[in-house]
C-alpha cells in the first residue's frame, strides 16, 4: 500500500483541528450553551460527588476519537485535492457531519428512544465540530 499521501497531511493542522473540535465540546456542553439542558435530558445529577470519577479517561478517549475524525478529514482533503477555500471546508464538514456523524449517532437513537432534544444537542455538536475541523484543515494545507 502506498502511504506517500501521509506526507501531504499537515499534522499541525490536524492537531489544531482536533483541539478546536474538542474545545467546541467544552463550550457546547457547558452551562453557557446546552450543558444544563443536556444534563436534564440524560438525567445527570450535577451534584453527584462520583461524577468526576473516570473523567480523565473519558476526556482522553474523546480527544483520541476526535483526532481520528480530523485525520480522516485530512485524508479526504488530500485525496480529493481540496483548494484552500472556506466554502470547501464548510461543504466537507457538512457532508461528513451529516453523512457520517449524524447517521452513526442517529442509528443509536433509533434503538435507544432518547428525547429529541438530546438528539438535536448531540448531533448539532458533531455537525458543527466537523465543519470547524474541516475549515481549519482546508485553510491550513
Amino acid at each position: 500500500m502506498n502511504t506517500d499521501f501521509l506526507s501531504q497531511i499537515n499534522w499541525y493542522a490536524v492537531l489544531v483541528a482536533t483541539l478546536a473540535y474538542f474545545m467546541l465540546g467544552a463550550l457546547w456542553y457547558s452551562k453557557a450553551l446546552f450543558g444544563t439542558k443536556w444534563a436534564q435530558l440524560i438525567k445527570l445529577d450535577m451534584n453527584d460527588p462520583n461524577l468526576k470519577k473516570g473523567m480523565g479517561k473519558m476526556m482522553a478517549a474523546t480527544f483520541v476519537l476526535i483526532l481520528i475524525i480530523c485525520f480522516g478529514l485530512a485524508l479526504l482533503i488530500v485525496k480529493f485535492n481540496f483548494e484552500n477555500e472556506l466554502f470547501y471546508g464548510i461543504k466537507l464538514g457538512l457532508l461528513t457531519g451529516l453523512c457520517f456523524a449524524t447517521t452513526a449517532v442517529s442509528i443509536n437513537y433509533v434503538y435507544q428512544n432518547k428525547p429529541r432534544g438530546l438528539y438535536l444537542i448531540n448531533n448539532g455538536y458533531h455537525i458543527l465540530g466537523h465543519v470547524l475541523a474541516a475549515v481549519i484543515l482546508v485553510l491550513w494545507r
